[in-house]
């Protein structure tokens, strides 16, 4: 509960030569609350704020502390700590759920089959080209694109790694590639076509994934 604060002086008082800056600073510091004195900018030593501050400004706050009643340990002072405790208690909770996602179990699994140059990485955003084929855990193939033949080559799947463009299992284990890689990925159904599926690709539902990966180019 806040002290019951008296107003000494009015504003003629003030603004003579009997009332001192440093007076009206220390009576300032002494009675309003933290929020008010960070929003009137009169935090800090009270030699700094006397130099610093002018004698129309601290007047001006004086006569405001009264109107708006903003003494420590009165709502206004209360107010705040009450938002900065809801803010707080937000931000842990969106870093919990940004935790919760960086350190969720991976749902793929990689085999190198062959080497890449071990120096350059995809990084999000960044587009990558690669050719691939897709089966289900039986052998059936689903989907393929390969270089092709000489006389016919087919151009390899481009796209921006790490936005959403492709399913997650692919974002995730082409950004653990390096250029030149080739990889069988297993990827299980939560980052694939999860619990629908994709009759139009021929994928059931709840189907694990295995691709046969080669990193061309970023």
């Amino acid at each position: 509960m806040a002290a019951i604060v008296e107003q000494q002086w009015d504003k003629s008082t003030l603004m003579s030569d009997t009332i001192g800056k440093k007076e009206i600073v220390q009576f300032l510091q002494e009675n309003a609350a933290p929020r008010f004195l960070n929003e009137e900018k009169l935090q800090g030593s009270l030699k700094n704020v006397t130099k610093t501050s002018k004698k129309d400004h601290l007047t001006e706050a004086y006569l405001k502390l009264f109107e708006k009643q903003a003494f420590k340990g009165s709502e206004y002072d209360t107010v705040v700590e009450i938002t900065a405790k809801v803010a707080t208690m937000q931000v842990k909770q969106c870093k919990g759920k940004e935790e919760e996602e960086v350190h969720e179990e991976p749902k793929f699994k990689k085999i190198v089959l062959k080497k890449g140059d071990k120096q350059n990485f995809p990084k999000k955003g960044d587009k990558v080209s690669c050719y691939y084929t897709g089966k289900l855990e039986n052998g059936t193939e689903f989907d393929s694109l390969q270089a092709g033949s000489k006389k016919k080559k087919n151009m390899p799947l481009s796209f921006k790694v790490g936005k959403g463009h492709v399913i997650k299992g692919w974002d995730e284990a082409l950004m653990g590639m390096s250029v030149g890689e080739k990889a069988q990925i297993t990827i299980e159904p939560e980052w694939a076509y999860g619990k629908s599926g994709k009759p139009e690709g021929k994928i059931p539902p709840n189907a694990t994934l295995i691709f046969e990966v080669e990193l061309l180019r970023i």
